[in-house]
């Protein structure tokens, strides 16, 4: 066999092996029980049936694919294959509200559906659910300003002072429900940066100025009363204010509506670690410490991480709008890429551009809604797919978010939730889901399957694990403490006396199990292969499913089963290694005769009993009368480009390989192996060509002369005469003897 060919042969069957390998984790798990198979995958079943296994084969043998299980003939009534399910607990319709209507609750809207679920997960069979999102129109909106009031913003808390009112008024186009609050910061009191000469107050790390209200004009009083302080260095202490102001809920008014914070500063920010620069050592502890609205623990606690905060406003569903002087642009939309549901704004020198800034980053930040969900239960994981406007449909990390919504518009998002095996404490659990910067959630109860149904029927001390000594349950024993064995009949300390190793030895011979398996209690249990579709059987595990006949690399040809070396064939083939197929419908010759009348079918192929015959069913005939006629048409127009055929040359006479020789000697000659027929004819320009046509096993092949003869007549002496030729012009010139003729040696 050739090298190359050998080994392809040998990788093939190394890949199919490993790939048999790696595919049964049915088998290679040894589940003893029911509840243990069902854990490994979906694909795994339970046959309950008693009568199922074979002898020497383990308990663990009853757990296999589900097809697996039916071809070693469990009947599928006998498999126990338990299904996830999943039932929707509640479904309010997403709101339909149009502006102007009347005024709802914020908790009377509703923008996901469904808000909760009940799922039943069995260990890797996914679970799909389908949530709705639709952007209400008219939502109402809650927007707090937290302003850096270090002595640089001077110019900026002027037009910050009638900020109120104006922006009320341009909301209004947006919601007639909103409210505005206001704060603002400036650094850890370490020292008074003021001078006798500035109208400055002290810092301060972080003053609730106003709660969330509804009145402009009041907050354009309150922050009108304001003054600027001073700073030591250029960073400032905004993270400590975001931090309260996230999860100071009650002092600061939030609803469960749309929570924004602008956060306004034209410097960059302290973050945790740089507390040490001032002796602070204490981690943030993200906890609220208002007292008369003032930030009390600043002396005592660091700042902030960037992943404590963004914790935190997730948790509260706050998103962010960083409105900030050209110079640190850069760096918070670094930070914007940190903290989702975030935007960054340019803010000008004196803030003039405040309010489009706001607008324009509400509108950015409400047109995409982006998925996410609670901390996931070991073993449990989840994938999104999000579709989207004009059909746009997103997968990945990418199919949590759909943009560009308008309001009105609903979305949807597929989601499948998936168990690989069952929680090490087995109870129900649950997770959240929800869009970021929104407060509406969907609650997804989380119950495992993690036992069979027929476990509930299981028999405790049953008779049929000897004497008592386990449960009977899902057609098997499951032992005691301390028992083995099919049946439990053995205490642990008498799996291996002497006595017990007898039983498991054939006709008296010196190995154990026939070294395929382990005497357990005087029973061979045989021992399991590399693989797992391979097995040993039989009661001393003498059988096997794996060394039988092969045809064409394949056990059994592919068309029977292996049991105890012997291949047992599928229906209509025989053979030791069922590779002789009884079905002679291969054999149907065009004249529906068997083999055309002149072979007979072996195994699905026919054997030519007429020498002259051959071809898969005994049809072709290289050298009957008639076949150089035949294919004369189409040998000339590939061979000189003339004939009947020519215009239709490639399209009719491409049935056969063409081969040009120089001459008839390189013409091939008859040989034993397949018929070959010599052919002689004439063009219409009355010139001979010569060519062989022969069938070579399936492949059609012609020889033909590349150069033609002239219009001639020839013949052929005895061996020892030459070939003569007389061309027409000297047949001619033998008539008129003024012309001698021409003789040319052929």
């Amino acid at each position: 066999m050739d090298l190359k060919l050998l080994f392809i042969t040998l990788l093939g069957i190394i890949c199919c092996s490993s790939a048999q390998q790696e595919g049964n984790e049915c088998i290679k798990a040894n589940a003893l029980s029911c509840g243990e198979c069902i854990q490994v995958g979906a694909k795994c079943g339970w046959c309950t049936d008693t009568e199922f296994l074979k002898q020497g084969e383990p308990t663990s043998a009853r757990c296999d694919e589900l097809e697996s299980l039916r071809k070693r003939g469990c009947a599928t009534a006998k498999i126990e294959n338990p299904h996830g399910s999943q039932r929707i607990l509640k479904n309010k319709a997403v709101t339909n509200r149009k502006k102007g209507a009347e005024k709802l609750r914020p908790e009377d809207i509703t923008q996901i559906q469904p808000q909760k679920l009940s799922l039943n997960l069995r260990s890797g069979e996914p679970q799909n659910i389908k949530l709705k999102f639709k952007r209400a129109e008219d939502y109402p909106i809650d927007l707090y300003y937290l302003m850096d009031l270090s002595y640089s913003m001077k110019d900026d808390l002027e037009n910050v002072k009638n900020l109120g009112t104006s922006l009320m008024k341009e909301m209004s186009k947006i919601t007639s429900d909103f409210r505005i609050g206001f704060g603002s910061f400036v650094e850890k009191t370490l020292l008074n940066p003021c001078t006798g000469d500035q109208n400055c107050t002290s810092p301060f790390s972080y003053k609730n100025v106003l709660k969330l209200t509804s009145n402009g004009e009041q907050f354009n009083s309150l922050v009108g009363k304001q003054q600027i302080s001073g700073n030591l260095d250029s960073p400032e202490g905004g993270f400590d204010a975001i931090m309260q102001v996230a999860v100071c809920g009650e002092h600061i008014g939030w609803r469960n509506v749309t929570r924004l914070m602008v956060f306004s500063t034209d410097a960059g920010f302290h973050f945790a670690g740089d507390g040490k620069l001032g002796g602070i050592v204490l981690p943030n502890d993200g906890k609220c410490h208002l007292e008369n609205n003032m930030y009390t623990m600043s002396h005592y606690y660091d700042y902030p991480s960037i992943a404590h905060l963004v914790q935190k406003l997730s948790e509260n569903n706050i998103q962010t709008i960083f409105a900030v002087t050209e110079e640190f642009q850069p760096v918070y939309k670094e930070l914007k890429n940190l903290i989702p549901k975030s935007a960054v704004g340019t803010l000008s020198a004196n803030s003039s551009n405040v309010i489009n800034l706001i607008v324009d980053a509400y509108n950015s930040l409400s047109s995409e809604v982006i998925l996410e969900n609670s901390k996931l239960p070991e073993g449990v994981t989840i994938t999104y797919q999000s579709r989207c406007k004009n059909g746009v449909v997103n997968e990945g990390e990418n199919g949590r978010k759909c943009s560009n919504i308008s309001i009105g518009d609903e979305v949807s998002f597929n989601i499948n939730i998936t168990a690989q095996g069952c929680p090490k404490q087995v109870k129900p659990e649950s997770i959240k889901i929800k869009p970021l910067g929104f407060t509406e959630e969907v609650e997804i109860l989380l119950n495992f399957i993690c036992e069979c149904e027929c476990h509930k029927h299981g028999i405790k001390n049953s008779d049929m694990c000897h004497n008592g000594n386990g449960t009977f349950e899902c057609g098997a024993c499951r032992c005691n403490k301390g028992r083995v064995g099919r049946q439990c009949e053995c205490r642990k300390d008498e799996v291996s006396t002497e006595d017990l190793d007898k039983n498991c030895r054939k006709d008296n011979g010196t190995d154990i199990c026939s070294n395929n398996g382990e005497c357990v209690c005087g029973t061979c249990e045989c021992k399991k292969r590399d693989n797992p579709e391979e097995r040993y059987s039989g009661k001393f595990c003498e059988c096997d499913n794996f060394n039988c006949d092969r045809s064409n690399n394949k056990l059994c040809g592919g068309h029977g089963r292996c049991e105890c070396r012997v291949c047992i064939c599928d229906a209509n083939y025989t053979g030791s290694a069922c590779d002789c197929s009884l079905d002679a419908s291969t054999c149907l010759a065009s004249n529906k005769q068997i083999c055309n009348g002149r072979g007979i079918c072996e195994c699905g192929t026919c054997r030519c009993t007429d020498p002259k015959f051959q071809g898969p069913t005994c049809e072709i005939c290289p050298t009957c009368p008639g076949v150089c006629t035949e294919h004369k048409s189409c040998v000339q127009c590939r061979a000189f480009g003339t004939g009947e055929k020519k215009d239709t040359c490639e399209r009719d006479c491409s049935y056969f390989n063409l081969i040009k020789v120089k001459d008839r000697d390189k013409l091939p000659q008859p040989v034993q192996a397949f018929p070959l027929m010599h052919c002689k004819e004439r063009d219409a320009n009355d010139c001979w060509f010569y060519y062989t046509y022969a069938v070579n096993n399936t492949e059609k092949e012609v020889h033909v002369v590349e150069a033609l003869g002239e219009a001639s007549y020839q013949y052929k002496e005895e061996p020892w005469f030459r070939y003569l030729s007389f061309s027409a012009p000297d047949l001619e010139a033998a008539h008129d003897h003024s012309r001698p003729p021409r003789v040319r040696q052929v």
